[in-house]
């Protein structure tokens, strides 16, 4: 049982026991709880390495574009897409210096990119629209989230919840991060863990309307945790579903547990790393880790988030067509096929 859950284990498994996990969505669009423009969707395309160095990462958004996804979305899906038809480098913002601060590598460069995006999120969302986000490496998060985040407040007067999806859980502060680099520390910023004075890099963040609440952050996936996100992740109590809980209860448990945890009156952004599923599902990632999730469990977790109604934006994120020459396509199909079941493919 996962350390968080073990004082409410008994009202779990009194609420589970009649439960059976059959995340079934009817019609490619279901009935938004919160969407006022259910059948509108904004595709962002992020194409942002910054946060890590390993080159290739930002084309990721192009492949999934050549693939045919915003086409997918509005031909077979039935979405109104909104999409700009460009890839957003925002080279025209990025520092020509960017020293280390705090340890961080690109700081600057990360900060403006991921505020720049923010805004760009922010403009979507408060018009009722979903949102897509395709990376681009997993710092842009920071962007996407606290966007979708204050669109919500604004136009709902709620908090949001976030599932993240990925072998690591990204919630490294400067100081507990060995690498530096910052598409660990995304949730850190995100939640108030790691902050920064006004002027610094993520200095911007310092607004509460801009963040989400660690009561409200759910984890699944998990194999790859650092010492120090470990010690976060318990003194926080924050909802954590490692492969070991799936491999234990199923996915299907999994969710049933991770979306009572939610509830089923809050709005859900979906984080989803490719780098979730094992790399023979997905090896062309920065940083696979084996004995991951396989393609149906991914494709069930997205299932079972769309059939909530309660999904109001996701990131599909670390895509990196450069590093495996065969791998490339096959990752590129499986992000696809993630979301697709986010927005409502069926089975039957």
């Amino acid at each position: 049982m996962p350390p968080f859950l073990s004082q409410r284990y008994d009202q779990l498994r009194r609420q589970y026991g009649a439960l059976s996990s059959t995340c079934v969505v009817d019609s490619p669009i279901t009935n938004a709880k919160f969407l006022s423009r259910n059948k509108d969707l904004a595709l962002v395309a992020a194409g942002f390495s910054g946060g890590q160095g390993k080159s290739g990462v930002d084309a990721g958004p192009t492949a999934l574009i050549e693939a045919g996804l915003a086409i997918q979305l509005r031909d077979h899906l039935r979405y109104n897409v909104h999409y700009d038809d460009k890839i957003h480098y925002c080279n025209d913002i990025v520092p020509d210096s960017d020293p280390d601060h705090r340890g961080m590598k690109n700081p600057q460069a990360t900060s403006v990119v991921t505020q720049k995006l923010s805004s760009h999120i922010f403009s979507h969302a408060k018009e009722g629209r979903f949102v897509v986000t395709l990376g681009g490496d997993h710092s842009i998060a920071i962007g996407t989230i606290s966007g979708t985040a204050k669109a919500t407040r604004e136009r709902l007067n709620r908090d949001m919840a976030v599932i993240w999806v990925d072998a690591h859980a990204d919630i490294n502060t400067p100081e507990t991060s060995d690498s530096g680099n910052i598409h660990g520390m995304p949730l850190a910023f995100l939640t108030g863990l790691a902050s920064e004075k006004g002027g610094k890099p993520f200095g911007w963040l310092n607004s509460e309307e801009l963040r989400i609440s660690t009561t409200k952050l759910v984890y699944i996936g998990l194999r790859d945790v650092d010492h120090g996100e470990k010690r976060l992740l318990r003194e926080n109590g924050i909802a954590a579903f490692s492969m070991h809980d799936v491999d234990q209860y199923g996915i299907g448990k999994v969710m049933d547990m991770a979306l009572a945890w939610i509830g089923n009156d809050t709005p859900i952004h979906l984080s989803f790393d490719i780098d979730a599923l094992d790399p023979m599902w997905a090896p062309s990632t920065g940083t696979a880790v084996r004995r991951g999730l396989t393609l149906r469990e991914g494709s069930f977790i997205a299932e079972c988030v769309h059939d909530t109604g309660s999904l109001i934006a996701m990131d599909l994120v670390e895509v990196n067509p450069s590093l495996e020459q065969e791998g490339a396509e096959k990752t590129v199909e499986a992000a696809i096929s993630i979301v697709r079941c986010a927005l409502g493919e069926t089975l039957l």
